[in-house]
């Protein structure tokens, strides 16, 4: 499952890159989005910030659940008014995305994630920290 939170964080990532500052081709027909403009410049803010932290897997099921509502709205407000199938209006990219991060909402970063490293420390942390007198006397029923 990391491989493909790795790849559809970095496919994301690089759809706001190209809109943001014109790198890979630009954006929709080449260029920058004009700072501040809606919903373009927000909506490539969102690619660019959700896919780097997918990419990374750092707050994955959040970014993942922004990621997705951004996409489900570029669906239905930009592409879906044109037709009903996503082959008819265009929309194939905004579905694909919005359907792939719900995937991840659900099933988390995978293994390989920044998350795995931050949870990993806290929770050795907190076990190797009692002595083995405490972990018996907390699994020591008490009696009256």
């Amino acid at each position: 499952m990391c491989v493909f939170r790795i790849v559809v964080g970095l496919l994301f990532a690089c759809h706001g890159a190209a809109s943001l500052f014109g790198v890979l081709g630009g954006g929709m027909g080449g260029g920058t989005v004009p700072v501040g403009t809606w919903p373009g410049w927000y909506a490539a803010v969102i690619q660019l910030g959700a896919g780097g932290l997918v990419l990374l897997g750092l707050g994955t099921r959040s970014a993942a659940f922004l990621a997705s509502g951004s996409m489900a709205y570029a669906y239905f407000k930009v592409h879906q008014p044109e037709s009903l199938f996503p082959l008819q209006n265009g929309g194939e990219t905004a579905a694909l995305f919005a359907w792939a991060f719900v995937l991840l909402v659900f099933t988390g970063p995978g293994a390989l994630a920044l998350d795995g490293l931050f949870r990993g420390r806290v929770g050795a942390g907190a076990t190797e920290s009692r002595t083995g007198e405490e972990r018996e006397e907390q699994a020591t029923p008490v009696t009256a």
